[in-house]
């Protein structure tokens, strides 16, 4: 599957219909955010069953303000509509595979136990 671009108007939508969404903050000044950005599309296309977007931080400035974007090129994943990685910098592809996988293994009941048990303090 090919990148969505994401802005204010679908990014709701896109995240709460779909299991994991993979999010690339950028903007097209950014030289790290070019390179990583063919490593974002191929694991687009290795991945079908998951969504990739982009945020162009440019352009959707309160996407990015909203997130606390202060870096980019900046990844978030949200699974099941919970944000369980935000990170930035650029990564090389056999990381993003790694934090893909790990990202789908997680067992949601699990971290939402974790989310609630922290609320809870």
């Amino acid at each position: 599957m090919a990148t969505i671009d994401l802005t204010a108007a679908n990014f709701e939508n896109i995240v709460t219909t779909n299991d994991i969404v993979l999010i690339d903050f950028w903007a097209s000044w950014c030289g790290p955010c070019k390179m990583f950005a063919p490593v974002f599309e191929k694991a687009s296309e290795k991945y079908p069953n998951i969504v990739f977007g982009k945020v162009d931080t440019e352009k959707e400035q309160q996407l990015a303000a909203h997130f606390q974007i202060r870096s980019i090129p900046t990844l978030m994943i949200f699974r099941e509509q919970i944000i369980i990685y935000s990170q930035a910098g650029a990564l090389p592809a056999a990381a993003l595979d790694e934090i893909i996988a790990k990202a789908s293994e997680l067992d949601m009941d699990d971290v939402r136990a974790e989310i609630a048990k922290q609320q809870a303090e």
